[in-house]
Order: structure tokens, then sequence, then C-alpha cells
């Protein structure tokens, strides 16, 4: 089985759990958000071993953040006349989703100058740029199908960039530590944090932006 299938077929059976326990919210989403957060954590400590007790309290921040942020968008969007929580958490992930994918195979089939190869070398312009159009197109797409809010249509394509510099962030995290993932346990993938990294920002800032009364 190549890298490419072992990739995808691991990443459709993350894909399908997060949509599950998000459709049905209430205490299955909790309990996936607080053992996907704990994962994290745990991961964490091992790339930041060593460097110190505020490295271990910012990666506590870090990962709580974003889970609070979800369970936030999980359960309040509606209450707030955003849409409901499982249609605002379908838009986040494809941000994500979206980003990633388009990153990876406009990265692979264009190349062409690295985006920081001080930090990640096998990141491109191009990479970037198909997951932003990727991100905009798909995630913009939902919104305007399931009704959510204008201003999401307009946020897609910036929240595809802070996914990335999500992404960037824990990349030079690794390459400080000398490590190549975060984990090993998703085949093609590596650890949770390797691939929740670009969620984390895209998370918390829309968990803001609802607080904020800007959405």
């Amino acid at each position: 089985m190549t890298e490419l299938v072992t990739r995808t077929l691991v990443g459709i059976v993350l894909i399908l759990i997060a949509l599950g326990a998000s459709f049905l919210g209430g205490w299955p989403f909790a309990l996936l958000v607080a053992a996907i957060a704990t994962i994290m954590y745990l991961e964490w400590s091992r790339i930041v071993a060593g460097w110190g007790f505020g490295w271990k309290a910012f990666g506590f921040a870090y990962c709580l953040l974003p889970a609070l942020s979800l369970l936030w968008i999980r359960e309040r969007a509606e209450y707030q006349g955003i849409g409901t929580g499982f249609d605002l958490l379908v838009w986040v992930f494809l941000i994500v989703w979206a980003t990633d994918i388009g990153a990876y195979f406009a990265g692979r089939a264009i190349g062409g100058p690295r985006l920081a190869p001080s930090i990640s070398p096998n990141k491109t312009i191009a990479g970037l740029t198909g997951g932003v159009i990727s991100a905009g197109i798909v995630a913009g797409a939902w919104a305007d199908l399931v009704r959510l809010p204008e201003l999401l249509l307009w946020l897609a394509i910036p929240f595809a960039v802070i996914a990335q510099v999500g992404d960037l962030f824990e990349s030079g995290l690794k390459r400080r530590a000398g490590v190549k993932d975060s984990g090993t346990w998703l085949p093609g993938h590596g650890g949770l944090l390797d691939r929740l990294d670009g969620l984390i920002p895209v998370a918390v800032l829309t968990a803001a932006m609802m607080m904020s009364g800007a959405l």
C-alpha cells in the first residue's frame, strides 16, 4: 500500500469520526474533544521535553483553548443565531481539510519556490496558494449552502492562511526539537498535532469572533 493510499484511508476515517461526533454533539463530542486535547498535550510534552516549565504551561493552553473553542462553537452557534453548531463546525473543518489537501496536491504538482525553507523545506508557495484557493471554494460554498452568515464566505480565504500559519508554527517547533512528527500512531500522518496544527488557530479565532459578537 502506497503512502498516499494509507494517508487517504486514515484521513477518511478521521474525517468520519469528526463528523459523526460533531453531528451527535453533547457528551460524545465532548468526550472526543477531551481525548484529543489530552493526546495533543502528551505529544506536545514529548516535543518540548527538557525545554522548561514555560513551554509545558504554554502547551497546556495551546491544547486546551482549541478544545474549549470547538465545544463553544458546537453548543453556542445556534443560540447566537449563526446557524447550527454542526454547520459551523463543518465550515471550520472544511477550511483546515481543504487547505491541507489543496496544499498537498498543488505543492506536489507544481513545486516551485519554497514557502519557508528554514522551517519546513517541503512547503511551497504553490502549495500555500492551492490550499487557500481550495479552502475559499469549498468552505465558501458550504457557508452559502447552509446559509451561514455572509461574513464567513469572505473569511474562508484569510482563515486558510491562518491554518497554514498554524502548520508552520508546529513545523518550527518540531524542527527545533529535531523530530519529524509529533507521533507515529497515525499511519501516513504522524501524530494528532501533525493533523490538527491548522485547526487550532482557526477554531480559536472562530470562537473568539462568536464571543465578541463579530459573527
